[in-house]
């Protein structure tokens, strides 16, 4: 019997199909095994990665990295290799911690470092030595904290709670070294930091390289600071020794610290956005022809803790690197209490002061005054002012007191005569600085509502 005509159609069409489909399945396996054949040639290479690939033979960028956990790390001695501490850790300083000669060190922001207790040869500090780079860049929102092993502030947070802003000496401070020229005594071009000796090494600073870069200090609050580092010797909150202008210091705050707030050995780095808060001598304090300029800073301090000077202000030791200025300007300098001194411009002292407020009272800011042995006057602040080496812009102040630099004054008539004349280059009444303390309201201070 003959078959139709659309059987044959259906048989032939069917295995057409299967053939196609047949084939069709052959491609699509060879392809995916091609696929994966080509797959396998990226991938993460890298051991130490979760999703580590040893049949990859080319990075993708894919690879993942176990995240550490929250912990505490503790750091002494030298590092000697580039180092990042990060948020998710809090640091402890045992003893003096060294970022050696080409080394960085990053510090990410929100991180705190905690600085445990030891006197002199023990005293916990953060130094970068000469050479040494740090990155610290916090943010208002999230700063980085320097701060005692005492206090109880803890991730995340921007203040502790048992802790206060008369408690001080609890470790040491911060301390950066650089290149930059430095009028050290001798006609020396390089320092050692005070309390550090020399055969350590680390302690050297200053240099010829005016635009030297130290790395970056951004929104930075060191705290509870200024124990003993040497006999004698208390570190600073913040030290910066011949740092160059390379270097970016901002946003800084300095909080209950027992020595000097910042103190500035020689160097050429702008400084700007700069709170001093109950320290217990100086607030700011420039020595060996520092010549940068400090821009937008208050210093307040009160009783019970030793406060000296607002600022303290001197100028060349040595007969190098005589000729830089210092400027300071925008700055506000306040006594809560009955201790201290607006200021005090020492020997040798050259820069201008420029809108800057001295609310301390009728308490003076004092210029000094040195003469020979024949009452003949020699060069220092009060002559400078006479000579326009030492400039007072529109600042602000109760009045300016010219003081003989002797224990026992004898050359009196003199003293009077250079009073009148610092008085007629003088005037104590201007605008001032107009300083917006909420500038740190990212800080200590701000958050204890102290400003």
């Amino acid at each position: 019997m003959p078959i139709p005509l659309r059987q044959i159609k259906f048989e032939t069409m069917k295995r057409i199909y299967l053939s196609t489909a047949k084939v069709m399945a052959v491609m699509m396996s060879l392809g995916f095994a091609l696929s994966i054949s080509s797959c396998k040639k990226e991938g993460c290479t890298d051991e130490t990665a979760t999703n580590f690939d040893d049949k990859a033979k080319e990075d993708d960028g894919s690879c993942e990295y176990p995240v550490a956990q929250e912990g505490e790390v503790t750091k002494t001695g030298s590092l000697t290799a580039d180092e990042t501490w990060t948020s998710n850790n809090i640091y402890f300083l045992d003893g003096k911690v060294v970022v050696t000669d080409g080394v960085t060190l990053t510090i990410e922001k929100g991180t705190i470092i905690k600085g445990m207790q030891g006197q002199e040869a023990a005293a916990s500090a953060l130094i970068v030595a000469k050479g040494g780079m740090i990155m610290a860049e916090g943010t208002a929102d999230e700063p980085i904290i320097f701060t005692s092993e005492l206090d109880n502030i803890t991730y995340g947070e921007k203040r502790g709670t048992n802790l206060t802003k008369t408690d001080n000496e609890k470790w040491g401070g911060v301390a950066i070294l650089g290149d930059a020229p430095s009028s050290t005594e001798n006609g020396d071009t390089e320092g050692n930091l005070e309390g550090v000796p020399a055969e350590e090494g680390y302690g050297v600073y200053g240099g010829s390289n005016a635009a030297d870069n130290s790395g970056v200090l951004k929104y930075v609050s060191i705290r509870h600071g200024g124990i003993s580092i040497g006999e004698g010797n208390e570190l600073n909150g913040l030290t910066l020794a011949g740092v160059g202008s390379g270097t970016t210091i901002d946003n800084i705050e300095i909080y209950a610290t027992l020595d000097d707030g910042v103190e500035f050995f020689g160097g050429t780095v702008n400084a700007s956005n700069i709170l001093v808060y109950y320290q217990g001598d100086d607030g700011i304090d420039i020595d060996q022809n520092y010549s940068g300029t400090v821009n937008g800073f208050a210093v307040i301090h009160g009783d019970g803790i030793g406060t000296d000077e607002g600022l303290e202000i001197d100028g060349p030791e040595g007969s190098t690197y005589t000729d830089g200025r210092f400027t300071l300007t925008n700055g506000l300098c306040r006594n809560e209490g009955s201790e201290g001194s607006a200021a005090d411009f020492k020997s040798k002292a050259q820069g201008t002061v420029r809108n800057v407020t001295f609310e301390y009272g009728s308490k003076e800011v004092k210029l000094r005054a040195s003469f020979d042995e024949n009452c003949g006057t020699k060069d220092d602040a009060a002559s400078y002012v006479v000579d326009d080496v030492l400039v007072f812009d529109n600042c602000s102040m109760s009045a300016i007191e010219v003081y003989e630099n002797a224990e026992d004054p004898t050359c009196v008539t003199e003293t009077a005569a250079a009073q009148t004349a610092a008085e007629g280059k003088i005037t104590v009444s201007g605008a001032g600085g107009s300083v917006d303390l909420s500038t740190w309201s990212w800080g200590a201070a701000g958050n204890n509502d102290e400003l």
